[in-house]
């Protein structure tokens, strides 16, 4: 099945070049980021991926790959949990032979402008907008590309954040491919520190941090969350990025406000609209205050402070709308 490829968003890790097996369905617009969000939660990123494609602007696709076939009856069944039982009806099940699929889903993208930072692949290096930052990640590499929505609204929040202070330790929690940590990197011309649970991921980071000649300002560690001991002992931190998923994030709270330092800046991704009042809660109770909230391509990012202890009322007027 061939399709119209435009901003496509590929989640979790199959190795380029592997034969898959596909499962695809159509869903509307407006409810494909939360359900591909949805199935990459409940699947294996080991040895599946999620691909999500927009036809046009009524209508995206859902590809599911997986490096084993996958029990037909079983995906039915969390399709029709996830995004209901007209999609599961619609399920079309099929093979893709051995190709660079990451490669192919993502060759056709455009470079993501956010500030002023911009990213983009190597077959973008000569028509690349300008732009003080430039940071090019591999196609091929399906760890995050900067296209993700909650990749541009990290670089946005990073840009403005930018503009008022210049924090001097960074730490990138589940860095991916490092984009985050590279743009800080980059911007600050100072040490930064990125970690990342899978160790396949921060090999990749490592590679693309050489090739955007920041491999001696980023030290990497490899383990979940703050477990690390390289990330502790650099605490605490006047800026960290964490674009994950609302679970971790939730459960990073507390941990997180005792590595950040006072007046530090936290922001994080990764969270779907509905999410975020839950996250913002969280992260209240650890002494951090909302300073902005950016919603991209329905996916939200929150720019969070923290600070001294403040009363009931004081924190309901930070949080208040003209405040964000």
């Amino acid at each position: 099945m061939t399709l119209a490829r435009q901003n496509p968003q590929v989640t979790d890790q199959i190795a380029p070049g592997a034969r898959t097996f596909l499962v695809s369905f159509k869903v509307g617009a407006r409810v494909g980021n939360e359900i591909a969000a949805a199935l990459g939660e409940c699947l294996d990123p080991t040895d599946t991926a999620v691909v999500l494609s927009e036809i046009d602007a009524q209508t995206w696709v859902i590809e599911l790959h997986f490096a084993a076939e996958p029990d037909a009856d079983a995906i039915r069944a969390l399709v029709a949990a996830v995004a209901g039982s007209e999609a599961a009806d619609s399920l079309m099940f099929g093979q893709v032979a051995e190709r660079d699929w990451v490669a192919a889903s993502l060759a056709g993208l455009a470079p993501v402008v956010a500030g002023r930072f911009v990213v983009h692949g190597a077959h973008d290096r000569g028509r690349a907008p300008r732009r003080p930052i430039s940071i090019e990640i591999e196609a091929a590499l399906a760890f995050g590309t900067g296209h993700h929505g909650t990749t541009r609204g990290c670089l946005l929040a990073l840009d403005a954040l930018l503009k008022r202070r210049r924090p001097r330790t960074v730490l990138d929690i589940g860095t991916g491919t490092a984009v985050l940590a590279m743009a800080a990197a980059k911007a600050l011309r100072r040490k930064a520190v990125a970690s990342d649970i899978d160790p396949v991921a921060v090999r990749v980071a490592q590679a693309n941090a050489r090739a955007n000649s920041v491999g001696s300002l980023i030290d990497f560690a490899c383990g979940p969350g703050l477990a690390p001991r390289a990330l502790r002992r650099r605490a605490p931190y006047d800026l960290i990025l964490a674009n994950i998923l609302l679970r971790p994030l939730m459960s990073l709270a507390a941990p997180m406000a005792k590595v950040t330092a006072q007046g530090g800046t936290v922001i994080l991704s990764g969270l779907l609209p509905a999410h975020g009042q839950a996250a913002i809660a969280a992260y209240r109770m650890a002494g951090f205050r909302l300073v902005r909230r950016i919603n991209v391509e329905n996916w939200t990012t929150l720019h969070l402070e923290r600070g001294p202890a403040t009363s009931r009322s004081s924190r309901a007027k930070s949080d208040r709308p003209g405040r964000r």
